[in-house]
């Protein structure tokens, strides 16, 4: 297993303290990141380890949606807090706080269900995009660059990520729109966990889906002085996926005003069923 893989499950693999107030505690570490920060996708991703510990075997996140409250440092571990709100004959409901040094990072609610039958359409899948074998990973765009981040994208990320048809890292080439495609997959295979691969999409989710503000006003991630940050973020699962499999990742920003953009996404298993719908705010400052 690569060492970015293996990073993002030894991250996944919470601890159970043992501690009990009227909550269940949980400690899991910080991946290493080049600017300190801790990575949003990554206690997103944690936050849903520790409520689905709480929950039924039989029953799986549905839905999600957190709060960004501050920067968190990668030198530290982090503490989840998981609140017990309901349990329904087909639903339970969490609150899981993020805390580094007894400050909130993250406070974030999630819904869990056990397998129902109901009422199945989906938007369906663009059928004229590139294949992801087609276009360049992240790496190799990156590969070259000395740059911390440069190389950290490059290498240290446990996801191959692909765009439709070019990354903004340092241009926005062709038209200034508000929407972009992104193919993206493990770099490795993950164990056969449903819930893993469940939090392991909420982790890749957040990568790219700002891009999407960036892109329609020419705006690339090397843009001298600009500040970008995640505020927010939802998700809906709605069908079973391996993330070690090829998605695609849809994605557009209906508004962006007073510092803030909102982006939208659609995530797609490569025959076509939609797995997840996401949405983001985030705060995207230009000088």
């Amino acid at each position: 297993m690569t060492e970015p893989l293996a990073s993002l499950l030894t991250a996944l693999d919470l601890t159970d303290t043992g501690a009990r107030t009227s909550e269940d505690i949980f400690t899991g570490p910080s991946q290493w990141m080049p600017l300190g920060r801790v990575f949003g996708g990554q206690v997103l991703a944690q936050s849903i380890v520790a409520a689905q510990r709480t929950v039924p075997d039989d029953r799986s996140i549905h839905s999600m949606h957190g709060y960004f409250l501050r920067p968190g440092d990668v030198n530290l571990p982090i503490t989840f807090s998981v609140d017990r709100i309901h349990d329904g004959r087909s639903f339970s409901t969490r609150r899981t706080q993020a805390y580094q040094s007894g400050l909130p990072i993250l406070s974030m609610i999630a819904s869990f269900q056990d397998d129902d039958e109901g009422l199945e359409h989906q938007i369906e899948m663009p059928d004229d995009l590139p294949d992801p074998e087609s276009l360049q990973s992240s790496a190799a765009v990156l590969a070259d660059i000395d740059h911390p981040v440069a190389q950290y994208w490059a290498s240290d990320r446990p996801f191959d990520i692909r765009h439709v048809t070019s990354p903004i890292y340092f241009t926005v080439e062709g038209e200034q729109v508000a929407h972009q495609a992104v193919w993206f997959r493990a770099i490795g295979t993950l164990p056969d966990d449903p819930e893993l691969h469940r939090a392991a999409l909420a982790y890749a989710s957040d990568y790219s889906i700002m891009e999407s503000v960036m892109r329609r006003h020419g705006v690339a991630w090397a843009t001298p002085g600009l500040k970008a940050a995640s505020l927010d973020h939802a998700m809906w699962w709605h069908r079973y996926a391996r993330v070690d499999e090829w998605l695609l990742y849809l994605q557009e920003s209906p508004s962006a005003s007073g510092g803030r953009g909102l982006s939208l996404g659609r995530i797609y298993s490569r025959d076509g069923r939609l797995i997840a719908s996401v949405a983001q705010e985030a705060m995207v400052r230009v000088p």
